[in-house]
């Protein structure tokens, strides 16, 4: 199984949590691993570790999202975006097999596909300003370099005759 199949079904298996009680989850994750049919122990393993580890930071995943998220804290998301952002910011705070890059980009298409019509734009924004550290909405994103100066050279309309007698002239 891919990556980007693995990380869906984290996707899925978070999102399931906000609808669970933490009691009923164990027979959730069992009921749900059962359904994928042809998956190996390794595959399964591997995303119940990411899964579980995912849950053991949610608090400082939820943190930084509050912190990040100018106006819209965890709690007004809608849940497609929020799971989107937890695992992503998963990823790019814990998980250091993930490049940072990878990680926004898969998180914007989970949200695409399973959210609403902007989720994909949010979510982007979001990861954006937490992969570039700005908090504030107004503050820049990074100075600029110098442009080059341009040479502006001015020509007359003036006929060359007329210029040649004006040169005579002074």
């Amino acid at each position: 199984m891919r990556r980007r199949e693995q990380r869906e079904h984290i996707f899925k298996l978070l999102f399931m949590t906000q609808f669970n009680s933490e009691g009923d989850m164990p027979e959730q994750l069992s009921l749900y691993f059962d359904s994928l049919g042809e998956l190996s122990e390794e595959e399964q393993s591997s995303m119940q570790k990411k899964y579980d580890s995912i849950l053991a930071n949610l608090e400082e995943i939820d943190r930084t999202l509050n912190e990040y998220s100018y106006g819209w804290k965890t709690g007004r998301m809608s849940r497609v975006d929020l799971t989107a952002l937890r695992l992503a910011v998963f990823e790019m705070k814990f998980d250091e097999d993930i490049p940072t890059g990878v990680a926004i980009n898969e998180a914007v298409e989970l949200a695409k596909r399973f959210g609403g019509e902007d989720s994909g734009s949010f979510v982007n924004g979001v990861l954006g300003k937490i992969a570039s550290g700005r908090t504030d909405p107004g503050e820049a994103h990074k100075t600029r370099r110098p442009t080059h100066q341009a040479k502006i050279i001015i020509r007359s309309k003036k006929n060359p005759a007329d210029r040649e007698s004006e040169k005579s002239k002074n």
